[in-house]
């Protein structure tokens, strides 16, 4: 690989990992694209504790059956270890013939170059890339391993802020359930306390005013639905922050804002993994859940269902979501200017994400929206 297509391929490779925010995302993808970079047959990323023995280790380019006869993961032995206790570049042709050598375990494929590269934020080692049997050499070489040392520098900083983000995350998760917690007491239960004090007497007021008791029980009904609306918007609250580029959760989590606040029953069936989903950048992302959020808005205003189903599947080479309803329908052709804005923002959405979206509904038969969005991705895993 000449300087300057190295140089553009680390430059995509740092960009990629630099947009995610879940921790066990970036970590993958971390794996995948060193992979790629080195132009390795396997790569690996250890996460060591402070007593330097291996916490996690995620790999590239072992199918999960081999991943399963290898047995347990490795601890820190032999080379792996050597690289976390001296916290260098390691660069080896032969595996075997190194001193620290620590062998390998049954059923664990053979592997001859190894190029290890520690992972430090501030000084500080926060774990360590590995990467094995170079392609189309006998070994990596210098500027594989300059390479890869400028990538883990990139790296580092990626992981730091998707754990900086989930730290953050959860203490806004601590701080709002508190807020809540005081809420509910000063709000929902005082008022619901204030509805069984008019109830004391209702027995006596129904032998001596009937029409006084009905009055009475009626209003007491209808402070008691202010409290389940009121409850199920504490509930909405205690669920963190929507991340606007993690997919599958963000879909999950609005499917519970419907489930709720309404009436509607909805299933979701999420069958594309995030290995899937690995070819969609933020951006792709965050339109999708814009999409699905108005989408679900618009059932629960207007469609009058009382079943939801939303699908998110790979077919091929494409990534299809699917939102149908079974409630009363529409004529595409003949829209008020609100509803036609509506499909129009969500057409714009679909294009925006790199896909399409169809509409398949009429009066009386409910309503399916499908996106396609082809993805072939940039970095496939054997």
């Amino acid at each position: 690989m000449l300087a300057s297509e190295a140089l553009e391929a680390l430059d995509a490779a740092t960009r990629a990992i630099t947009e995610v925010l879940d921790l066990d995302t970036v970590l993958q993808l971390i794996v995948d694209r060193v992979r790629a970079l080195a132009d390795a047959r396997y790569a690996a990323l250890g996460i060591a504790d402070h007593r330097g023995h291996i916490e996690r280790f995620i790999t590239a380019g072992l199918t999960i059956q081999e991943r399963e006869r290898i047995g347990p993961l490795p601890v820190g032995h032999g080379l792996l270890g050597l690289i976390i206790r001296e916290g260098r570049t390691l660069r080896i042709p032969d595996i075997a013939a190194h001193p620290d050598s620590f062998g390998f375990p049954p059923n664990h494929p053979r592997m001859r170059s190894l190029l290890g590269v520690p992972i430090t934020v501030r000084g500080r080692a926060i774990g360590d890339l590995y990467m094995t049997d170079k392609q189309g050499a006998a070994e990596f070489s210098v500027q594989d391993e300059r390479l890869i040392e400028l990538f883990a520098r990139h790296a580092g900083i990626a992981i730091e802020n998707a754990r900086l983000h989930e730290r953050l995350a959860a203490l806004r998760v601590v701080a709002e359930r508190e807020r809540i917690g005081r809420d509910l007491h000063d709000g929902v239960i005082q008022g619901l306390y204030g509805v069984t004090l008019t109830l004391e007497d209702i027995e006596t007021l129904i032998a001596d005013s009937p029409d006084d008791a009905v009055a009475r029980v009626d209003q007491a009904i209808d402070a008691i639905h202010r409290s389940i609306a009121d409850i199920r918007e504490f509930i909405l609250g205690l669920r963190p922050s929507l991340d606007e580029t993690d997919l599958r959760n963000g879909i999950l989590a609005l499917a519970d804002g419907v489930r709720l606040t309404t009436t509607i029953h909805v299933e979701t069936r999420l069958d594309a993994e995030d290995r899937d989903l690995a070819g969609l950048d933020a951006i792709a992302r965050g339109e999708l859940i814009q999409l699905v959020r108005e989408a679900l808005s618009n059932v629960t205003r207007h469609s009058g269902a009382t079943t939801l189903d939303i699908a998110l599947a790979r077919v091929g080479d494409d990534i299809v979501l699917e939102i149908s309803d079974n409630g009363v329908g529409f004529d595409p052709t003949n829209l008020a200017p609100a509803r036609h804005h509506g499909l129009a923002n969500l057409r714009d959405r679909a294009a925006a994400a790199g896909g399409r979206l169809e509409i398949d509904t009429r009066p009386g038969i409910g309503t399916r929206l499908v996106v396609q969005l082809p993805v072939v991705p940039e970095v496939t895993r054997s």
